[in-house]
């Protein structure tokens, strides 16, 4: 084990400082609905937000962003940074990224961490993080996945209910669908970049004004 790892497994801790258990992108409304109703159902869904969402826009700009970073290029930084922003399809999708990403930049300026700008995506922030610490893209692919799939289910745990051996099913589960999602990432073109989600962005839309909540929006 290395340093680099060490760091890694910092930066996708649940003790992050980033407010990611605030969130619940759009499972709060699904489950409302009655789109996730036991652990299978679940699966269902967060297997296809992983393949169709995370692994063809989140992490293909991860790693632009780690390599834009390493050549020290905070012009295509800010460029990738304000397409991933573009690419959110809602108000409450665009304010958790944003939120995060800026509370992981302000982080980063406190430990005296260069940054391109304080105001970056989850992503990005991620992505310049993992460079200043000397994580490897893929490396970092790999925890950006894991952590999304582990805050995902954290919220579902506390949502449908389920169990927490349930939680822990679903984790193993969504673990061996990652490598796949991040080979996914790494063969994706620049024209190739985004996701087509429009259950996600429904959802995610009617939660912003759903009556009662437990996640902000």
């Amino acid at each position: 084990m290395n340093a680099s790892t060490l760091k890694l497994w910092q930066l996708i801790s649940p003790a992050l400082p980033v407010g990611a258990y605030s969130y619940s992108q759009a499972l709060e409304y699904v489950h409302h609905a009655g789109v996730i109703r036991d652990e299978a159902s679940l699966l269902t869904w967060l297997r296809d937000v992983l393949m169709h969402g995370i692994a063809r826009l989140d992490l293909p700009v991860l790693w632009r962003v780690h390599r834009a970073w390493h050549e020290h290029d905070a012009v295509t930084v800010l460029r990738l940074s304000q397409e991933l922003t573009a690419r959110r399809e809602t108000a409450e999708l665009r304010f958790e990224d944003l939120a995060m990403g800026g509370a992981l930049a302000q982080l980063l300026a406190s430990l005296g961490e260069p940054l391109p700008a304080r105001r970056l995506p989850f992503a990005s922030a991620f992505a310049v993080a993992c460079v200043n610490w000397s994580i490897p893209v893929e490396d970092a692919c790999f925890g950006y996945a894991w952590a999304w799939c582990e805050a995902q289910v954290a919220a579902a745990v506390k949502l449908v209910p389920l169990g927490h051996t349930a939680g822990q099913r679903l984790l193993l589960a969504l673990g061996r669908e990652i490598p796949t999602a991040v080979a996914t990432a790494a063969a994706c073109g620049d024209d190739e970049i985004g996701l087509s989600l429009p259950g996600l962005a429904i959802a995610s839309a009617m939660h912003e004004t759903q009556y009662t909540r437990l996640f902000r929006s």
